[in-house]
């Protein structure tokens, strides 16, 4: 396999790669590495971050010369077609897999995605539908090997949602999820609707990159509007009877996040705080 690889982005590097494993792994092993929590905490993930992609590359190596074996099996009459069937089809998914993280050359691509989920107007019809999405991106990060977190949810006063925002982890979940962002339609005959009629429901979809302390985004504190509140829906007890809820408004962009799933109003603050960093991000790549 080449140290050098031409995608449509550029060349991919095996070897630039490798010696900057290198170099972050010397880093780590210095005697006053964890001086720095917050600094050693991202090089321990950079590290892990390249060992996967490294980790990927080399699969791809191993199944290439096992398929040269099996070929060669093959052409002496050998009965490996079987063999030689599966491991071109595992060999194809592995090859599709790096070709699409080979596309997503951009720095953000590779960073964890949050999601926020708005349904459109129509009431339960629209809530419902927010629901749905909800579900179906869920199981998409299961089956893509993501973890999913919920940072706020308001359920619906009948069913469904009127907001949901949540954070998709693991390896380019931006970049594969960011062409999810707008507005998503459906037509169907209501369940809610006793004369069985056709409806239309529409729920707006946002996505952006979930910011690391490695990217600084300086928010003036004087541009901040944070309120408290108690927070709606289940969640026990100290949920429901504290305001622990926060909510944080960008003045002079009017963006507002929000976030009531954790139960402590620190923890929802930071939360909140991640998102509207995360939203002022994805404003600026936008720009």
């Amino acid at each position: 396999m080449k140290k050098k690889t031409q995608t449509c982005g550029g060349i991919f590097d095996f070897e630039s790669l490798n010696e900057s494993l290198d170099k972050l792994r010397l880093k780590s092993s210095g005697s006053n590495f964890w001086n720095d929590n917050k600094k050693a905490t991202l090089i321990l993930k950079k590290i892990s971050q390249y060992e996967r992609e490294i980790e990927l590359w080399d699969d791809l190596q191993k199944r290439n010369d096992d398929l040269e074996i099996l070929f060669e099996f093959a052409n002496e009459g050998e009965n490996v077609l079987d063999e030689l069937d599966n491991e071109l089809i595992m060999y194809e998914d592995l090859v599709e897999k790096i070709e699409i993280r080979l596309l997503l050359g951009k720095t953000e691509d590779i960073k964890n995605s949050i999601f926020t989920i708005h349904p459109g107007a129509g009431g339960t019809e629209s809530q419902d539908w927010a629901q749905m999405l909800y579900r179906m991106y869920g199981r998409w990060a299961e089956r893509s090997g993501f973890s999913l977190e919920l940072i706020d949810i308001q359920p619906g006063d009948e069913a469904g949602l009127k907001e949901v925002t949540f954070e998709v982890k693991g390896d380019y979940a931006f970049g594969l999820s960011k062409s999810e962002g707008g507005v998503h339609r459906l037509v169907r005959l209501s369940p809610f609707d006793t004369n069985n009629r056709r409806h239309t429901s529409f729920a707006s979809v946002f996505v952006y990159p979930s910011i690391t302390d490695e990217i600084e985004i300086d928010i003036n504190i004087s541009d901040l509007r944070i309120d408290t509140y108690r927070a709606s829906g289940a969640g026990g007890q100290h949920v429901n009877k504290t305001d622990s809820a926060v909510r944080v408004t960008h003045l002079p962009s009017g963006i507002v996040a929000q976030c009531q799933n954790q139960r402590s109003q620190h923890k929802n603050k930071n939360q909140a705080l991640k998102i509207l960093k995360s939203r002022l991000y994805q404003l600026e790549l936008e720009k």
